[in-house]
């Protein structure tokens, strides 16, 4: 398997000072990276029985989409409040560096609707956990959390001990 970690920068005081973001472009621009990352999670949730992907803003977007299309499902885009353009479900959050409120459209998929939470990357739990409790406002059942980056020292994973999470580097 391709060692993932060596696609990941590390940028100091972003977006705010002492926080270590960890830039996932470098992966992105890098075909066969990109291809092995979004292989690796398909792989993992291929026999799950998923109906569609949900990806959250903004990173989640790009790993999400690719996902749902190597899987051949649909996606679903949760976004910050404000940008979706339909009736919406909100849930607020709190991450390492402030809260925010993430949105779903209200008929993003049918009731019932096997879903993978899918990030960029699990800190704390606070974007993850907040787009949990938007799908399951809509009535789907989360059957993963595929992301690319854990970073294991901000103990997010222990907020979804009834939840698979999958992901491809730990930090």
């Amino acid at each position: 398997m391709t060692d993932f970690t060596k696609f990941i920068r590390d940028i100091p005081d972003f977006p705010e000072s002492g926080i270590v973001f960890k830039d996932i472009t470098p992966l992105l621009k890098n075909n066969t990276a990109f291809r092995d990352a979004i292989h690796a999670m398909a792989s993992n949730y291929q026999p799950a029985g998923v109906d569609v992907v949900v990806g959250i803003d903004a990173r989640g977007f790009i790993l999400g989409g690719a996902l749902a299309f190597q899987l051949g499902v649909g996606f679903v885009p949760i976004r910050k409040k404000g940008k979706l353009p339909f009736d919406t479900y909100e849930a607020n959050y709190d991450l390492e560096y402030g809260t925010d409120t993430l949105t779903i459209h209200q008929d993003a998929f049918p009731a019932g609707s096997r879903v993978l939470v899918c990030d960029d990357v699990i800190a704390t739990g606070g974007t993850i956990s907040a787009s949990i409790e938007l799908v399951e406002k809509l009535e789907g059942r989360v059957i993963g959390i595929p992301v690319l980056i854990e970073l294991t020292f901000l103990k997010g994973r222990e907020k979804f001990s009834n939840y698979d999470i999958f992901s491809l580097i730990e930090f």
